[in-house]
């Protein structure tokens, strides 16, 4: 499995964004140049978090985009979602016909059965980290995290 660009890239300009002090926010080429991406590839990424509400864009010369909300109520899980969409879902079965129009494992799949359980159990995960989790130096995000897939450990059912 491997987390796509757009995923990785749509994920680090929402951090930065959320760690920016300035009330216009970061603009297109500010965010462009912190992260050695194509503006263009910026304004789609922008574009997508946008549509997604996951922020919103600053009118003016100088605007620039800030958070739609608190960094508290933004999952990663929704945002990863937003990005690039799941590892798995219903639609995936089908996609993966090989050259016939049906999947001939149908009826039945044990490969689904997997993808199915690695699904639930990164949503389970990623569902309990927020923005506000990412926003800290790595060392301190480290730390949340391994705490969440500590309580995650000791309670799978507990979301």
């Amino acid at each position: 499995m491997k987390i796509t660009s757009q995923e990785e890239y749509g994920l680090r300009i929402l951090i930065r964004i959320a760690r920016c002090q300035n009330k216009e926010g970061m603009s297109i080429p500010q965010l462009s140049e912190i992260e050695g991406l194509s503006t263009p590839y910026v304004a789609k990424l922008t574009r997508i978090l946008r549509m997604e509400g996951f922020i919103n864009s600053t009118p003016g010369y100088k605007g620039g985009y800030v958070l739609a909300m608190d960094a508290r109520q933004i999952v990663i899980n929704k945002v990863l979602k937003g990005l690039g969409g799941s590892l798995f879902n219903a639609e995936y079965c089908g996609s993966h016909t090989g050259t016939l129009k049906i999947c001939t494992n149908t009826v039945d799949c044990s490969a689904r059965s997997l993808w199915q359980m690695i699904q639930f159990t990164v949503d389970q995960l990623l569902d309990q980290v927020t923005l506000q989790d990412l926003v800290s130096p790595e060392i301190k995000s480290g730390q949340i995290l391994e705490q969440i897939v500590e309580e995650y450990a000791a309670h799978p059912s507990v979301k």
